[in-house]
């Protein structure tokens, strides 16, 4: 049996949701989803997908690009998933080894890649020269047969609107995205300052549900946010919840989140997942007391290409 690695074809979209789901099943993975980030990848991300198949069938996938939104020069990304049961095949390290040399082509001089915290997800990356960084952690909600906390009272001077009542102008949410994402903990610091591909790549992607993000306004001005994103079925994801600095220590992101969470179980999700940095106290707190419990780990590791 022989295993190849090829770049990802239209074609291949429903396979590579599969895998991915199969890979990573804390996430929200979609056909349309895949098929909008290759299509409308900033150029200067060197957006890349890969597959491995063997004997034709598709199983592993890979993301590789530049952080472009980074103010560091260089900082690339690699993201390789074998489909489970699949692995030992030779798949993950074609996929990493040829997205290592696509990303030294485009001018990375680090490689970031995030790793499951098990035993051979991790010597798998020790192996190939990789050192461990940061961890985070993946939570899970049951909004099927789990009871979330009541729908909290609304501050006197607070509103809780959608986003999708931002609709006419979304400059506003760009604005708390740009502050809350400043102040996200990580290996790679981010500075959003693209508001055209802001609007390509989040507000208007496929996986991001504006009727389910929810958003608090304080006097009219946005406050704090609990971004939404979803697999249109059964998958709740949230993308980012944010409290501008000025609006901290008032509970405002907790009752953003709760809002979204309830309309999310109303509309018939049954699935909530996020992902929390290990150090990100406050907002791991956050989570805990929604009732969401830890079902997976990553860690961060990085590799200096020579």
């Amino acid at each position: 049996m022989t295993v190849i690695v090829r770049d990802f074809r239209p074609s291949d979209a429903e396979e590579w949701t599969r895998v991915r789901r199969a890979s990573v099943p804390y996430m929200v993975a979609t056909p349309e989803q895949v098929l909008h980030d290759q299509a409308h990848a900033h150029p200067d991300r060197h957006y890349r997908l890969l597959v491995s198949e063997e004997d034709g069938e598709i199983i592993g996938t890979a993301q590789a690009g530049i952080s472009h939104d980074s103010p560091e020069p260089g900082q690339g990304f690699v993201t390789p998933h074998t489909r489970p049961g699949r692995t030992g095949r030779g798949a993950g390290s074609l996929l990493l080894s040829t997205a290592e040399e696509h990303l030294a082509q485009a001018g990375a001089t680090v490689v970031y890649a995030w790793v499951l915290d098990n035993p051979e997800s991790l010597g798998f990356a020790h192996d190939r020269g990789y050192l461990p960084k940061r961890s985070a952690h993946f939570q899970r909600l049951d909004l099927a047969g789990g009871s979330l906390p009541p729908r909290q009272e609304v501050p006197a001077g607070v509103e809780l609107r959608t986003g999708a009542d931002f609709a006419d102008d979304p400059r506003p949410l760009f604005d708390a995205d740009v502050e809350a994402t400043a102040d996200e903990p990580g290996d790679i610091s981010i500075e959003l300052d693209d508001y055209e591909d802001w609007l390509t790549n989040i507000w208007r992607h496929p996986a991001f549900d504006q009727e389910l993000t929810s958003v608090a306004l304080v006097d009219g001005k946005v406050a704090a946010f609990s971004a939404a994103t979803t697999d249109g079925a059964r998958t709740y994801l949230s993308a980012m919840t944010g409290t501008l600095r000025d609006f901290r220590g008032r509970g405002l992101a907790k009752l953003a989140k709760n809002d979204s969470l309830h309309r999310a179980r109303a509309a018939g999700y049954t699935d909530a997942y996020t992902s929390n940095d290990a150090g990100n106290g406050p907002m791991l707190a956050i989570n805990e007391w929604f009732g969401y419990t830890v079902c997976a780990t990553e860690v961060r590791h990085v590799r200096t290409l020579p």
